[in-house]
């Protein structure tokens, strides 16, 4: 069995890296090191929502190994479970707003670790969105030292613009510091969410 270490690495990658081992091992199946029980369960669903043995054991403090048995084809892995599949058609291209460098409210370390799983799951999608526009403190996020910055470059060699607001970007003092994508004013900001089918602001 192939074996992948995720330790420290937030929801969803654990999950979407499992997956792709299993497409490319196969029978072989994979073994998953995580460091949290959630990770361990997640694993869990998609290991049964494919059909495959699943089974874990803990290997120490916050540390476990989670074996998914390969006992599918590749070919039925790629394709999206129950869980993954779109709910509603996609109508037309859509739009995702991030005004802040964390997701959710309680835990701004949490909510940062959230943000940058939200941002790796947009690399996920089939169906990308047009655009991904930066505002107040997630301008943070298209800056030097985000961690996020290799996800949105990969957003942005599919064709997805980055776009952060420049007054926010003059405010936080991170003009030299932009790292993906470009300025933008909030004209455009208005002009393309009018012009845009769906809006997912978080």
């Amino acid at each position: 069995m192939k074996t992948i270490d995720m330790i420290g690495q937030p929801c969803p990658i654990p999950v979407i890296n499992a997956k792709k081992a299993l497409a490319e091992t196969g029978a072989d199946g994979v073994v998953v090191l995580v460091d949290n029980m959630a990770a361990v369960q997640n694993l869990e669903k998609m290991a049964r929502g494919y059909g495959c043995r699943f089974s874990y054991k803990e290997d120490g403090p916050a540390r476990y190994s989670v074996s998914i048995g390969g006992d599918i084809p590749p070919e039925a892995i790629s394709k999206p479970r129950e869980s993954e599949a779109p709910h509603t058609p996609a109508t037309g291209a859509f739009v995702v707003m991030i005004g802040a460098d964390h997701l959710g409210e309680g835990s701004d370390e949490l909510g940062k670790m959230l943000i940058k799983g939200f941002i790796f799951s947009l690399t996920q999608l089939a169906a990308k969105p047009e655009a991904v526009i930066f505002l107040n403190g997630g301008a943070r996020l298209t800056s030097e030292g985000s961690n996020a910055v290799p996800d949105l470059k990969t957003l942005s060699e599919s064709g997805v613009k980055i776009l952060t607001c420049g007054t926010c970007v003059n405010y936080y003092g991170l003009g030299e510091k932009l790292a993906v994508g470009e300025i933008t004013d909030m004209m455009g900001i208005v002009n393309l969410i009018a012009a845009a089918g769906r809006l997912i602001a978080v």
